[in-house]
């Protein structure tokens, strides 16, 4: 069941990112869950720097924290394919 939530729970954080990003149109269902768990990893790694706690669960503070790492993600995604 955990593995269930965390497909869901990157499909949504991935899909709100993408919106806000601007990159849905190119992006897909199975993308969007990838961004979210990647996202999610990435926003937990850098609250850690800042001595915080990471993606805690399906709560609020998770979602905020899985969001702002998807949108870190497609950002650097973004810049990686302009230089290339």
């Amino acid at each position: 069941m955990n593995i269930i939530l965390w497909i869901l729970f990157g499909a949504l954080v991935g899909w709100i990112a993408s919106m806000i990003m601007r990159t849905n149109a190119s992006q897909g269902p199975l993308m969007d869950i990838v961004v979210g768990v990647v996202g999610a990893v990435l926003g937990g790694w850098v609250m850690s720097l800042f001595g915080q706690a990471g993606v805690t669960g399906f709560n609020l503070y998770s979602f905020v924290v899985a969001l702002i790492g998807a949108i870190v993600l497609i950002a650097i995604v973004r810049a990686v394919r302009r230089t290339a």
